[in-house]
């Protein structure tokens, strides 16, 4: 049948508008299973620093070479092993009832004292900055043997070889022991906090291959390890139930109860062989398969099999990988594309299973135990912010709740401190109590990032809802920044501190006023909490058009921006050019607004790639340089910034982003690396009108991309 010339006009414009509301790139669609899987990270010799995770957001399981938690010893000065979870929280008892109110050192605030919980010196400052600390769940591994019944040692295992395939989650293990193979299925369900495993070896039927499950006590340590097997006293795990192919036990640590199911296939049994250890011996098979459940509450339902899980974790991970957005760099004739391209990849990966879930992520996420667990409220952006531009909301909008729920802890911090609305606390557990610190408690930053956040919430949905179900965070958020700001009498203008500690987090509290960065988002956050008014048809807050008006300016000398007022020796002689560079973030991280001028901050990107000693920043440090450089037209410069040769700067085979010894990952860097790419290629408020504006445009970089969102 011929068809009609409208009808064969309707069907491109139907075509066009598909195309143009998927965000698609380019007239054909990226093989997604093609790009992700040809990263799928491969080892073939033992190395502490490179297991891999399995997760869905809420709870991750990290293994070693032999796909479970087998030589722990050995990675624990590497990447620890760990088991955790979001609702997997222990506290140490608390006899002398230390509360926060007992670490509260006073602070000259413009002639008025401001309390803030930084005296690190009182016994209680050490108990609250512990607990609640996260719990390694408990650690699942394999009991290994040679023939004459010897223990197997780790530099024993031969032709070893894993393969994580990130399209189905799922992790694959090969080791020989004594010529004999043990291949091994490791996997997380999508909905459960439930680890599978199927193991093939002629050992599980020869007694040589066992399964222990062992439960520590918490670990009051910084980290990354996060379990203590030195009080077995102090614990208890507990049989409640047994049948012929599967084990409830009940553990309880002082006042944290949780729930472990462990279910197998096949003639096996599994023996309590001392306090919170369980071996699960082999019956007649070479074949062994089980999964371990762990819960906050009792489980009910039965547990899912090695298949089920596979599944399940295979079509999560289909689903996250169609549906977001993606970034195809293979045709590109620069050589640094391909290593580029690999990090956009594993960092997505790694950020699902780490930083996904409904409470705030830890900067080392659900794989390491730095600062005891907790998340820290000014890092959410560097976690959480490209979910967003990466047509991802739903993950960001996972925790906003959680932000809800401290409202009342977060007024009364600011009441205490003699400010109105609210404020948000530094380093936190579920519970939203602020950890006493030197420098934590000083920080600002954070204040306005619920505005950031709620307002990518509403460019991706436009809506008076949006507008509803955010303002109290926006507004509240709001009502701190205008009153935190002193008006002084003699400058005629608001200024920001003392007390304060800038981004850089090398500045006194009591001296430091008036950090460039802070200042540009102090302005950015109130003027788009008047917009959200402006939007409600409330029409504009004086209090907070007042601060706008008279807020101080960016400082500057020699034509530069300084990293604060009180801190104009920036670029001169012993000025301080190490830490975070976190001045740039005022053109970078947040779009310029009435307070910057792209010319002056062009010569201070200049300056700081110059100057700055790069090898004592972190992370996030790059991906903020990449993203001021590509707002000012430095294309090449974004690149250099994100492949910058620094040793924090380094991605690990398995994607992770290594600092030092005891932060062996952070996550904040890969966050801020998908960031800033996202942004590179699909631009920016205000942006050239050319494709991937934060490329270069010399023909050397090929962008394909799908699915992305503008970044403010």
């Amino acid at each position: 049948m011929m068809m009609k010339k409208e009808q064969y006009g309707f069907i491109l414009i139907a075509v066009f508008m598909v195309n143009y509301f998927i965000g698609c790139s380019s007239e054909s669609k990226i093989n997604r299973k093609e790009l992700v899987t040809r990263h799928n990270p491969t080892i073939t010799e033992v190395d502490s620093m490179a297991v891999f995770s399995v997760g869905n957001g809420e709870f991750a399981f990290t293994a070693g070479i032999t796909g479970l938690q087998t030589f722990n010893d050995y990675y624990d000065n590497g990447i620890p092993l760990n088991t955790m979870s979001h609702w997997g929280w222990h506290s140490f008892p608390n006899p002398e009832n230390y509360k926060l109110e007992d670490a509260i050192k006073y602070y000259d605030s413009h002639g008025r004292k401001v309390g803030y919980a930084s005296n690190r010196s009182v016994p209680a400052a050490e108990w609250l900055r512990q607990n609640p600390h996260r719990l390694d769940l408990g650690k699942i591994g394999f009991i290994l043997q040679k023939s004459d019944g010897s223990e197997v040692k780790l530099e024993e295992l031969k032709n070893v070889k894993q393969t994580l395939n990130m399209w189905t989650g799922i992790l694959t293990s090969y080791f020989e022991i004594e010529d004999k193979p043990v291949e091994v299925e490791t996997v997380c369900h999508s909905d459960l906090d439930a680890l599978s495993c199927r193991v093939k070896s002629p050992l599980i039927k020869s007694g040589q291959l066992k399964v222990v499950f062992r439960f520590p006590y918490g670990s009051g340590n910084w980290g990354p390890v996060a379990a203590d097997w030195t009080k077995p006293d102090k614990h208890e795990t507990k049989i409640t139930a047994e049948t012929k192919n599967s084990i409830d036990l009940k553990r309880t640590l002082d006042n944290m109860k949780y729930f472990v199911n462990i279910t197998w296939s096949g003639d096996n049994k599994i023996v309590e062989t001392e306090k919170h250890k369980f071996i699960l011996s082999p019956g007649k098979t070479d074949v062994l398969e089980f999964t371990c459940q762990f819960s906050k509450n009792k489980i009910i339902d039965v547990v899912p099999s090695v298949d089920e899980t596979e599944l399940s974790s295979a079509n999560s991970w289909n689903k996250f990988w169609t549906e977001g957005g993606a970034i195809d760099l293979s045709e590109s004739k620069d050589p640094r594309a391909k290593e580029l391209e690999r990090r956009i990849v594993l960092s997505q990966y790694l950020l699902k299973i780490n930083s996904s879930g409904s409470f705030l992520p830890a900067e080392t996420g659900l794989t390491c135990n730095s600062w005891y667990g907790k998340p820290h409220l000014e890092m959410h952006w560097w976690h959480d912010v490209h979910n967003t531009l990466w047509g991802r909301g739903e993950i960001l909008e996972k925790s906003m709740p959680w932000y809800r729920s401290i409202l009342p802890k977060a007024r009364e911090t600011a009441v205490f401190q003699g400010y109105d609305g609210v404020r948000w606390p530094k380093m936190v557990g579920p519970d939203g109590r602020e950890g006493p610190s030197s420098v934590a408690v000083f920080l600002i930053w954070q204040q306005p990032h619920p505005i950031y956040y709620a307002e990518l919430l509403y460019r991706l949905h436009p809506n008076k809802e949006t507008l509803k179900k955010y303002k109290e965070l926006v507004f509240q958020s709001a009502e701190f920044m205008a009153s935190y700001a002193y008006w002084d009498e003699n400058l005629k203008r608001y200024v920001l501190g003392p007390p304060l500690i800038p981004a850089q987090e090398k500045h006194p509290a009591e001296t430091t006023m008036n950090p460039t960065f802070e200042l540009a988002y102090w302005a950015w956050g109130l003027e788009t909490a008047q917009q959200w008014r402006v939007r409600l048809g409330m029409g504009r807050n004086e209090k907070w058009q007042n601060v706008l008006d008279n807020l101080s300016p960016l400082p500057i000398k020699d034509g530069l921006y300084v990293n604060a007022e009180t801190a104009m020796n920036t670029f001169g002689e012993g000025g301080k050019r190490y830490g975070h560079p976190a001045l740039l973030g005022a053109y970078g991280m947040i779009p310029p607004n009435s307070l910057t001028d792209s010319s002056t901050m062009h010569k201070t990107l200049k300056k700081v790639m110059e100057t700055w000693n790069w090898d004592s920043t972190w992370g996030w440090d790059f991906p903020l340089t990449a993203m001021t450089a590509a707002r000012l037209g430095e294309q090449e410069l974004a690149i250099q910034s994100l492949l910058m040769d620094s040793k924090k700067n380094n991605y690990l085979v398995n994607g992770h982003n290594y600092q030092t010894s005891n932060l062996p990952i952070y996550l904040p860097g890969n966050g801020g690396l998908l960031t800033a790419v996202a942004m590179m290629a699909a631009g920016w408020d205000g942006a050239p009108d050319i494709h991937a504006p934060g490329f270069p445009q010399d023909g050397s970089w090929t962008v394909r991309w799908e699915g992305l969102k503008q970044m403010p």
